[in-house]
């Protein structure tokens, strides 16, 4: 609330009410530390959460390393011996679930790390000791947001991707989608899809179906909170698959996937979002649907992902 006034007309209001503690400026919460940047900004991290973890682990003296996942990396259930220790597999593979709140970043490799908790092996406890060896050289980066004014319309855009049959076991696709408003990232993921795609093509409309049911609920909870935003922009890679979105016609091919094409195709005649093709190089979700090695720092700035520069670490 920019006006000071009415902001401790309100207090005063809910303290009549209730009991209320002023507890100053918001610097910690639930495992989340929030530092308040000269400009206005917010940095959210983890770092003591991370090093608790670390030290959990036993891995905070190991050497770091610069992506959390090799790049062209693949998981398979066979091919590796058991791991010993199947409950700490699950614990510190849980726990990284939640490191992911503030690092989206990480989601990708800890969503395939997670996808082998009943029966882990040595090849998996290594790949989430490699994600461990990352956090450890990024302690302190985060989640950056912006301020910005309230008196236009905030831009609401997201990106979706998919890596069509990627999954070596059951050849089923991972979706990946990450949505921005203004200049902030609010909302992303990165999963498995449900079932097995017979193109890429449809792999990429379903994670574009994912995305637009997300963006309709966040434009649900904005109007709700009298939020004024543009129309949605969803850019996507695939040609086809923006193609698909615009073409009012239904081909025998697509029949199989009838309800998500309707379901984009009726938003975006109506206008109510808008779907356009990026450039491969500029799609954000790619981090997400896939291991990088070259491009993931640069991917990563492009999450609003930063280092937070304190001169009292937590």
């Amino acid at each position: 609330m920019s006006n000071n006034t009415t902001l401790i007309s309100l207090v005063s209001k809910l303290n009549s009410v209730f009991s209320l503690k002023d507890l100053a400026d918001l610097d910690y919460f639930l495992g989340i530390e929030v530092q308040r940047q000269n400009d206005g900004s917010l940095i959210l991290t983890q770092s003591k959460y991370i090093r608790d973890l670390l030290a959990k682990t036993k891995m905070d003296e190991s050497n770091p390393i610069s992506s959390p996942m090799v790049g062209g990396c693949k998981l398979t259930k066979f091919g590796s011996e058991d791991f010993s220790d199947p409950t700490l597999y699950r614990s510190i593979v849980g726990a990284l679930q939640n490191a992911t709140i503030t690092r989206p970043e990480i989601s990708f490799s800890v969503n395939k790390v997670c996808q082998f908790m009943s029966e882990p092996s040595e090849q998996h406890w290594l790949a989430a000791k490699r994600i461990l060896r990352y956090l450890i050289s990024t302690v302190s980066w985060g989640l950056h947001f912006q301020s910005a004014s309230l008196r236009h319309p905030f831009p609401l855009h997201a990106y979706c991707d998919a890596d069509w049959a990627s999954d070596s076991g059951g050849r089923r696709s991972t979706s990946g989608a990450a949505i921005f408003l203004g200049p902030n990232l609010i909302s992303w993921w990165s999963k498995k899809q449900s079932v097995v795609a017979m193109s890429s093509t449809e792999a990429e409309y379903r994670s574009m179906a994912l995305i637009a049911a997300e963006v309709t609920w966040i434009q649900s909870l904005l109007s709700e909170l009298q939020v004024a935003y543009t129309a949605p922009i969803i850019m996507c890679d695939h040609i086809s698959t923006v193609s698909l979105a615009h073409n009012p016609v239904l081909h025998s091919r697509t029949k199989h996937m009838e309800l998500d094409l309707f379901f984009v195709r009726e938003k975006v005649l109506t206008k109510q979002l808008n779907v356009v093709h990026v450039p491969a190089m500029d799609q954000l979700a790619d981090i997400l649907t896939k291991a990088l090695s070259p491009s993931f720092l640069s991917f990563r700035s492009k999450l609003r992902v930063v280092e937070r520069h304190s001169s009292n670490p937590s």
